[in-house]
């Protein structure tokens, strides 16, 4: 069987080169000719760790091809995994557009039967509005079925997820569609969660605003040991150790961010509102979640009072560690504050500057670094807000010698306090003392 991906984005890549992986034949395909042209030189469109690699050995062995002609990869497909984005329209809800797009597009090359699969992050029901529009745009009574398979990859560790995921949930409703994709997937057969379509479609919606609400709560800790004297990591820990609740995603810190966090909270209060659900709970995961910048502002007024023509130093531009991706990062909501505020930037990140030039041009008051000991020149006070692992490796001396004011303030709790402080550092972090 041949499958078609549409879409070479963050979804789209990794699965058009991890199903190539898995053995089968597969064109990957976008409207976007210069994406596709790098693509088929084995040139990833992001930083993902190991997705290169896959792209090369998969493109070399011939399984896995791209064309810009998206009609063409259409009807040479039997199996077409829908992977564009569903970006958050200005009322919160997933702007299905491009799901639109791609529906008509496929009703327009059915040259047989042809399974249909969502990837992306859909809402609920979606399956049943690609239905319609196909059979409403077909000019053929060509059979086809829709089904739903929602990824869930983790930015900085894709790779690995999907060629070793933990699960693999299948929505259908024909018997037909089912064992399609079950022999897609067959070497996971003890891994398959196979339900009907509603059910795949709010799975992913459901996963990853549980996920969001836990960091926000542990944020909501934190809080509460900042006014008194406990310590929130040991509150965590006490709590991860109990296996009803996991020690995963209670980091407290200036909270969560990237592209699917933030957008399905906010979808899925409107996929509950839509249906008449009070959707309460959600609401003020996000509030919380909105607060941790000003919290965290507020920190660096009470080390340095005056943040006019101040010079601040930031760590870390990314949403989250081993990514280039700056979409909803915390780092753009502080640095705004910070710019505000009048202070004086200057900031690094190992892969994400080049994404952040775009959202914050540099200028004599917001300066791009060569590396963490450049942002520390003549700094009033440097800010750690992403956690990658060069920073944990910090020469602390080498840093205090550039600054001209000691002053760590750690956004992730990624430094040890004791040792910070003893290396000279005046050091604020969340929920510690």
């Amino acid at each position: 069987m041949k499958i078609g991906v549409i879409g070479t984005g963050y979804v789209g890549i990794v699965t058009a080169a991890g199903l190539a992986e898995f053995g089968h034949r597969v064109v990957g395909t976008d409207k976007d000719a210069d994406k596709i042209a790098k693509c088929a030189r084995g040139v990833a469109p992001l930083y993902e760790p190991g997705l290169e690699e896959l792209l090369h050995r998969n493109l070399e062995s011939g399984r896995l091809t791209f064309t810009a002609d998206v009609d063409g990869a259409i009807r040479e497909s039997d199996v077409v995994f829908v992977c564009v984005g569903t970006p958050q329209d200005e009322g919160g809800r997933a702007d299905m557009s491009q799901i639109e797009e791609v529906a008509r597009a496929i009703a327009g090359n059915l040259t047989g039967y042809k399974l249909i699969v969502e990837k992306s992050t859909v809402p609920v029901r979606t399956s049943a509005w690609i239905k319609r529009v196909i059979t409403l745009h077909s000019k053929s009574a060509q059979e086809f079925d829709i089904a739903s398979n929602p990824e869930f990859l983790r930015e900085g560790a894709a790779v690995g997820d999907f060629l070793r995921p933990d699960r693999i949930v299948i929505g259908v409703e024909t018997d037909k569609a089912r064992d399609l994709l079950c022999r897609i997937y067959e070497r996971f057969a003890e891994r398959l969660l196979i339900t009907n379509i509603d059910t795949a479609e709010l799975i992913k919606h459901a996963s990853n605003s549980f996920l969001a609400l836990k960091i926000s709560y542990v944020n909501m800790i934190a809080d509460i040991c900042e006014r008194t004297d406990a310590d929130v990591e040991q509150v965590a820990l006490g709590m991860g150790l109990d296996p009803r609740i996991g020690r995963d995603f209670l980091r407290a810190g200036i909270g969560y961010g990237g592209s699917c966090f933030p957008k399905d909270v906010k979808a899925l209060v409107k996929i509950g509102e839509d249906l008449g659900v009070k959707m309460n709970l959600l609401r003020e995961t996000e509030r919380i979640n909105q607060d941790r910048t000003p919290a965290f502002v507020e920190k660096v007024k009470r080390a340095l009072w005056i943040l006019k023509d101040k010079t601040i130093g930031v760590l870390g531009l990314a949403f989250k560690p081993e990514t280039d991706d700056v979409r909803e990062a915390t780092s753009i909501r502080i640095i705004q504050e910070l710019r505000r505020e009048g202070a004086v930037l200057r900031l690094y990140d190992p892969k994400a500057m080049d994404n952040m030039r775009l959202v914050f041009p540099a200028d004599e008051r917001l300066v791009y670094c060569s590396d963490a000991y450049a942002v520390a020149e003549r700094a009033n006070a440097v800010l750690l807000v992403t956690e990658w692992e060069e920073f944990k490796a910090l020469d602390f001396g080498r840093l205090r010698e550039r600054m001209a004011n000691p002053i760590l303030i750690d956004g992730r709790n990624l430094f040890d306090p004791a040792e910070v402080r003893r290396r000279g550092f005046e050091y604020f972090s969340v929920g510690r003392k």
